[in-house]
């Protein structure tokens, strides 16, 4: 029996339900979360986020398309504030984005910046993230959004190797991660070898969520929308 963590979208949890009556996202596995642009991929992973930090589940968050105030403002929009985990670090923050669209002005022991051309960086936090966490929980999930933007700005095969090494940390230590990334950004055989190191893989593509891949589970799908507490189906 593969065990289950709740995904922070009931209906989907419900969708992914396995032959052991459990559903969501099978834990210490890797997923990724791809579609075209303004699918929800976002809005999926604050939904993962907020519902590990609400079951006290710690979560590792590398945002690389939105600096620390946006991504609160987000998350808050959908009824989702962080401040609460913040405040008492259970949400580790690395920010890859504020020192150049707003300067970093929040630093902690918990929210830390780095460089999105710098991904060797971006690994050493992750380290030292995971390190953090895992001297207080013994499970913790991990979200890394957007691939994209990491691969528009690096080289892509180092960017690769980046994001397996990120996967492989992560699942060392018994942690959940998620990666987001925006379909036919890159060369289709980019998009197979990102598809290629995860175990679970779901579509958005702006009507219909389709689980590609999970353990356990055959290829379903459902209809969905997006309100004001994020993703239904």
């Amino acid at each position: 029996m593969i065990p289950r963590i709740e995904s922070g979208i009931p209906e989907f949890d419900e969708l992914t339900l396995s032959e052991s009556g459990m559903g969501g996202i099978p834990e210490n596995s890797s997923t990724l979360i791809y579609g075209p642009p303004k699918t929800g991929k976002s809005i999926f992973s604050y939904q993962f986020t907020y519902q590990g930090l609400s079951n006290d589940e710690p979560c590792l968050y590398i945002t690389t398309d939105q600096g620390l105030n946006q991504l609160k403002n987000n998350m808050f929009d959908f009824q989702m504030p962080i401040e609460k985990y913040i405040e008492d670090k259970t949400l580790f923050i690395i920010d890859t984005t504020s020192n150049i669209s707003e300067g970093m002005q929040t630093k902690t022991e918990t929210i830390v910046s780095s460089d999105i051309n710098n991904p060797t960086d971006i690994m050493v936090k992750v380290g030292s993230g995971v390190k953090y966490i895992c001297k207080k929980y013994p499970r913790f999930r991990s979200v890394l959004d957007s691939s994209t933007t990491l691969l528009a700005y690096n080289d892509t095969m180092l960017i690769l190797r980046v994001l397996k090494a990120y996967l492989m940390r992560v699942n060392g230590v018994g942690g959940t991660p998620i990666i987001t990334y925006t379909e036919n950004s890159a060369d289709i055989m980019i998009e197979t070898m990102l598809k290629s190191m995860v175990d679970n893989i779901i579509k958005l593509d702006g009507k219909t969520v389709i689980v590609e891949a999970m353990k356990g589970i055959g290829k379903r799908s459902a209809k969905y929308k997006i309100k004001d507490h994020g993703i239904i189906l």
